[in-house]
């Protein structure tokens, strides 16, 4: 078992599908001191816009202090010297993104709505596990249902429970008060009207 930073909890802020880096930076500049994590998510992205953007992030939370993961491609994440990766179900063995990434990254697993995915991939070396989608979220309509009791459930894996989908500031504290550690968000923070105010309502949630 590879045991993530002690006791992350609060906001895991994932990126926009942001094509101008520029644009992406300042969006997340302004929001980045009220985030625990980071992760650089851009779905629509080519390799090299990929390496671009994280190449790019990478100082911006190292001066904060915020480790940046990456979604999908620990290959990257290892060469560029990102803090983490995260992997879904269609990403590669987690066995092989620790190995590339070394034993102090942090390495995250989707597990959707079952335990014993979340049981494989602690052994497998993940240092968290991600469930969801807890509520109907823009960013994946079809994504598989959570039901908050697997936090708890979850609990005995001895790793940060991430949570996903949906999350607005107020279901934020329903789920902490589940167990989850860190609820990962995108359009509740980079779609508001106010980001950085979006991004303190969420922090809030867990009493930061």
């Amino acid at each position: 078992m590879n045991a993530a930073p002690s006791a992350p909890r609060g906001l895991y802020l994932l990126t926009p599908d942001e094509p101008d880096t520029a644009r992406l930076l300042a969006q997340v500049a302004a929001v980045l001191p009220h985030a625990t994590w980071l992760q650089y998510r851009n779905k629509r992205a080519d390799a090299a816009l990929r390496r671009t953007q994280v190449q790019a992030l990478l100082p911006l939370c190292r001066a904060t202090g915020v480790p940046l993961l990456v979604n999908d491609d620990w290959a990257l994440a290892a060469e560029l010297g990102a803090d983490g990766a995260h992997v879904g179900e269609d990403d590669g063995a987690l066995v092989d993104a620790r190995a590339a990434l070394g034993p102090g990254a942090i390495l995250g697993a989707s597990c959707y709505d079952d335990i014993t995915l979340a049981q494989r991939a602690v052994e497998a070396g993940a240092s968290y596990v991600a469930f969801g989608a807890f509520f109907p979220s823009p960013t994946k309509p079809d994504a598989r249902v959570a039901h908050k009791s697997l936090l708890r459930e979850a609990a005995p894996l001895g790793v940060p429970r991430v949570a996903i989908g949906g999350i607005t500031p107020e279901n934020a504290r329903l789920l902490a008060a589940a167990g989850a550690d860190l609820v990962a968000v995108i359009s509740g923070v980079f779609a508001a009207r106010h980001p950085a105010a979006a991004a303190q309502a969420y922090r809030a949630a867990f009493g930061a």
